[in-house]
């Protein structure tokens, strides 16, 4: 079992910025790749940036790169999103995620842990 508690949303003017933390308790968290989901009611929780288990290799949805950085520190079973000049569009819950192996994955069936999500706002 892993358990992922997430931090860090709130709301924010936009061109602001925000660090989301996802901590991590339980499995091996340096093991596993890891995730940042963001959903809007009514609609599918879509990746927003996603990394391996050593934080060598990152991905990024197109709308957030340059703007958002994931990282993680193994030694403190730790997940971060900093997510700069921020847009009305990012307003969303965004949920971090454990994947079942070590690798960068892409698909939200790929996941098998969810944190219980943190509303992030962002105003015009």
């Amino acid at each position: 079992q892993v358990q992922l508690v997430e931090s860090g949303g709130g709301l924010v003017q936009a061109g602001g910025s925000l660090t989301l933390s996802c901590a991590a308790s339980g499995r091996t968290f340096s093991s596993v790749g890891m995730g940042w989901f963001r959903q809007a009611p009514g609609k599918e929780r879509d990746l927003v940036a996603a990394i391996n288990r050593s934080g060598g290799t990152t991905y990024y949805r197109d709308s957030v790169k340059v703007r958002f950085t994931i990282s993680r520190d193994n030694a403190k079973n730790t997940m971060y999103l900093q997510m700069n000049s921020l847009k009305t569009e990012d307003t969303d819950v965004y949920y971090c995620a454990a994947a079942r192996s070590s690798s960068v994955y892409l698909r939200s069936q790929e996941y098998d842990y969810w944190g219980q999500g943190t509303q992030v706002t962002v105003s015009s």
